[in-house]
């Protein structure tokens, strides 16, 4: 019976024990706060923002739609895009048959007009020779004065007429207005073109400019005297300088970016019409550190962020000042002008999770 109360009593013993142990490992693991890895960014002040880059073209300045100005089937077309046209070389041409027909039918209008103001003055002619041997009346003169003058209107509007009919014989060709490259084909050979429509766009090659979309938003933060870098996508290298020439007054309804078009500074060969690039400005402004908008804490009207212990194995709150939107870089991020220094460490994710003091581990082995 003793030997049964002894072998209980232990095992109620060792019990206990083992509760205490678990009891007291518990509350260690409660007491000691979670370690939370952290992405960081390194604090490196700069007096430069970076507006840009945004893709863009190159884009003749001045430019024309060509085409007839008479109606007509079109015969043939002389040049096709990416040609050099000289002034006065023929683009394309019309059929000529109606034109002729109509140019026949003028001079045989002026030929009838004539030969009846020859025969309107004879017969006044002869109506004056009677009329002074009183053997016609005065009336009667004066309808051959009347029918002398109808005829001669007769000759200068057949003369106008005929002068038309031979423009528009010259109207079948469509010649170039200057030098140029052709740009843009619009009609075919065999198609029946209105008077007016386009055939051809010929473009002035000597004076280009950058034409890129930017985002509305952006826009109100251009300087007046920026001085752009455009740089070809194909040779970054090869850069050209421009200034803002020209701003649309409206947004684009479907992405609200507004077209910029940038009068280029004596820009190289390389800088063909059609060819992509890339436009930045680069601006001077305040020394500032450019950080990622995650990195900013705002909380009860404090704005600050998360730095790390020199050691990086701990985290403090610290109150910054940030710049205005316009001074902030077109990426996003956000621009502190005041509260850290060159070589700190500062939270950039998860920021709302932290806590005065938290125990961090750098992500990626950071150091």
């Amino acid at each position: 019976m003793k030997a049964h109360t002894y072998l209980a009593l232990s095992l109620v013993a060792a019990a206990l024990a083992a509760c205490n142990g678990h009891g007291e490992e518990g509350g260690e693991a409660a007491a000691a706060a979670p370690i939370r890895p952290v992405l960081t960014q390194v604090v490196v002040p700069s007096d430069t923002v970076m507006f840009g880059p945004f893709a863009g073209t190159i884009e003749p300045r001045y430019q024309a739609q060509l085409g007839f100005q008479i109606p007509g089937r079109m015969v043939a077309r002389d040049v096709t895009i990416g040609d050099l046209v000289t002034r006065g070389q023929r683009l394309a041409a019309l059929d000529t048959i109606v034109t002729r027909f109509d140019l026949t039918r003028a001079e045989a209008d002026l030929a009838d007009a004539k030969a009846q103001a020859e025969n309107a003055e004879a017969a006044e002619a002869r109506t004056r020779r009677l009329m002074s041997g009183n053997s016609v009346a005065q009336a009667t003169l004066d309808q051959a004065v009347a029918k002398r003058e109808t005829a001669r209107a007769r000759v200068d509007q057949a003369l106008s007429s005929l002068q038309k009919a031979r423009d528009q014989m010259g109207y079948t060709e469509l010649k170039a207005e200057f030098d140029g490259v052709v740009t843009q084909r619009l009609a075919e050979v065999g198609q029946v073109l209105t008077a007016g429509q386009g055939v051809v766009t010929v473009a002035r090659p000597d004076v280009r400019e950058a034409v890129v979309d930017i985002p509305e938003v952006y826009v109100g933060a251009l300087p007046a005297d920026g001085i752009f870098t455009v740089a070809l996508q194909s040779a970054p290298e090869l850069t050209a300088r421009g200034r803002v020439r020209e701003i649309a007054p409206l947004a684009e309804s479907g992405t609200r970016s507004k077209r910029i078009r940038i009068s280029l500074d004596e820009p190289g060969p390389a800088f063909r019409l059609g060819a992509t690039i890339n436009v930045s400005l680069t601006r001077n402004v305040s020394p500032t550190v450019l950080l990622p908008a995650s990195a900013l804490f705002e909380d009860g009207g404090r704005r600050s962020v998360w730095v790390v212990s020199a050691d990086g194995k701990s985290v403090s709150r610290r109150d910054v000042t940030v710049a205005a939107a316009r001074d902030n870089a077109e990426d996003g991020r956000i621009a502190v002008v005041d509260g850290l220094k060159a070589g700190e460490r500062v939270v950039v994710a998860g920021v709302h999770v932290l806590k005065e003091g938290q125990a961090v581990r750098l992500a990626n082995g950071a150091v």
